[in-house]
């Protein structure tokens, strides 16, 4: 075999192995649901770098066979989805996998044992204020982290936002979720059967706005009072 066919054939080899495995791991991303995907823990993290590692050295390595490789990438999510629906009957078991939230400051005093159980420093917990828009300790109730590693701030009574409720401001009942109707000319039927609307109420509605065809409208969204948003 010569060189330019053996390199033709390890071409066609790795475009073959990298369109199998995209679509193997396409399907298998679907199976796993959507909490693996946003990793908000860290037994999701894990899992998901690992499924990547497999595909990429399936995709990669010629001297890996497919198959094998193929096996190992199917085996480690059925092991992921396996553990997961324990994890769903079981609390000891989620507690195991993800852990808990642990609080680090509790009535406006940092708990130093919880924050090096946390393995977080001083200058770690400011940070993770900061992005919260909170700068000083003192305006902190609680702060609690999350299993995810995210920090979640309950600030005391004084910094908290004036709701319109605290004002007595009188608000409108929420009809419908703004959501897409249309787009790009056509009409977004998912959404509307999930908001109990027509076609032909879309179509009342659009004349009542002098536009007489769903393709004139590039896109369209009902608002939470019932009407229409369009953009032409």
């Amino acid at each position: 075999m010569g060189i330019n066919e053996f390199l033709r054939v390890s071409f066609f080899e790795m475009i073959l192995r990298a369109t199998l495995s995209f679509f193997v791991l396409l399907l298998l991303a679907r199976l796993l649901g959507k909490k693996q995907l946003s990793h908000l823990t860290y037994f999701n993290y894990i899992t998901g770098i690992t499924i990547g590692s497999i595909a990429a050295v399936i995709c990669a390595d010629s001297e890996t066979p497919f198959l094998n490789g193929f096996i190992s990438l199917v085996w480690w999510s059925i092991l992921t989805i396996l553990i997961g629906y324990i994890g769903l009957k079981s609390s000891k078991t989620r507690i195991l996998l993800d852990g808990q939230p642990t609080i680090v400051v509790k009535q406006g005093k940092i708990l130093k044992e919880a924050l090096q159980g946390t393995r977080l420093n001083l200058d770690d917990l400011s940070m993770m204020l900061r992005e919260k828009n909170v700068f000083s300790i003192q305006d902190v109730h609680y702060a609690i982290i999350e299993p995810n590693g995210q920090l979640s701030v309950l600030k005391k009574e004084y910094q908290q936002a004036v709701t319109k409720g605290d004002m007595n401001i009188p608000t409108s009942s929420l009809t419908y979720l703004p959501s897409e109707i249309i787009s790009d000319g056509q009409i977004v039927k998912k959404n509307l059967k999930e908001l109990n609307l027509t076609e032909k109420w879309v179509d009342d509605e659009l004349k009542k706005n002098g536009i007489k065809s769903v393709r004139e409208v590039f896109y369209a969204e009902i608002k939470k009072d019932g009407s229409l948003y369009i953009n032409k």
